[in-house]
């Protein structure tokens, strides 16, 4: 006879088996659609170069006692990018801004999707009065502008990265509230629901071994496409002064360059790249986003070129 030890053993090979398969699946078809692996591509050297920072810049390229350049130096040998008005490098300044725009959307939308997916399972499957409350509060949120809500947090609270972070995430997860609980709802009317209930399946159980894993994949879509949003609002927020003054990020860099008059001065090389930097994230994370979503769902059609 089997031991229980070999037969739990056994059953958990089989599960990292199924999950390694599905890796491989998910791979297979993600690789066919050039433009998600364009943006995966994009994004993988631009995170590796935000880890690298350290290394390729130096932290000292924040220092504004200790500037190598003179003030609003045009792009030369010396400085690839020219320089700001306290006279830094502005390739060093846009590589070291990469940390902290990457961390702020990721964790963001980390945070948004989590709060959005806990509201819509509970909403979905507890239903009644409990879900047209919480729904009704899920729709006063997604009539209201993100920026203006987020604005009106970063106003109130503390200037620093992670009033950022939680001015973004606690505004921007009504539309994956309501993506989910469409999802909890179809998951939960389907006949083994049923039999787990029946089998005495509390609702712990039901929402996290059931509903949950049935719910990952538009969660996962569902991430990616909230980071290039989480990116371009910490950006506006950033522009608006309402970033963290201590650290640099490509908004800051935008908000410093208008202070410092770049836009009437003609100083193209101030603007141009952090605002590149910007839209190439923000598309990358789109497009990475989009092919995750027609992988996971091919009703959708979405093309692969």
């Amino acid at each position: 006879m089997t031991s229980p030890t070999t037969a739990a053993q056994s059953a958990s090979s089989l599960a990292w088996a199924r999950r390694r398969g599905s890796v491989a699946r998910f791979w297979r078809s993600y690789r066919t659609h050039r433009a998600g692996l364009f943006g995966l591509g994009a994004l993988a050297v631009i995170a590796l170069v935000a880890l690298a920072a350290p290394l390729l810049v130096g932290s000292d390229v924040q220092s504004v006692t200790n500037a190598p350049g003179a003030a609003l130096e045009a792009p030369s040998g010396a400085f690839p990018l020219g320089t700001d008005q306290f006279g830094r490098s502005l390739l060093g300044l846009l590589v070291w801004g990469a940390r902290i725009s990457l961390t702020v959307g990721l964790m963001a939308a980390a945070l948004s999707v989590a709060i959005g997916t806990l509201v819509g399972i509970l909403a979905g499957h507890f239903g009644g009065w409990f879900s047209t409350v919480i729904m009704r509060i899920t729709d006063w949120f997604l009539v209201m502008p993100t920026l203006v809500l987020a604005i009106v947090l970063a106003t109130v609270m503390s200037r620093s990265v992670w009033t950022v972070i939680l001015a973004i995430g606690v505004t921007s997860w009504p539309t994956t509230a309501r993506l989910v609980r469409a999802q909890t709802l179809a998951v939960e009317s389907r006949p083994y629901i049923e039999r787990a209930t029946a089998l005495g399946g509390g609702h712990g159980h039901i929402m996290s071994r059931h509903v949950l894993p049935n719910v990952m994949p538009l969660v996962l879509a569902q991430t990616t496409l909230g980071i290039s949003n989480a990116i371009l609002t910490e950006a506006t927020l950033a522009f608006l002064g309402l970033g963290d003054p201590d650290v640099v990020s490509w908004g800051g860099m935008l908000q410093d360059a208008r202070e410092a008059g770049a836009v009437s001065a003609g100083h193209w090389w101030y603007l141009a790249p952090p605002g590149i930097a910007i839209a190439v994230v923000a598309l990358a994370f789109t497009l990475c986003g989009r092919a995750v979503e027609s992988v996971l769902n091919p009703k959708l059609g979405v093309s692969a070129k």
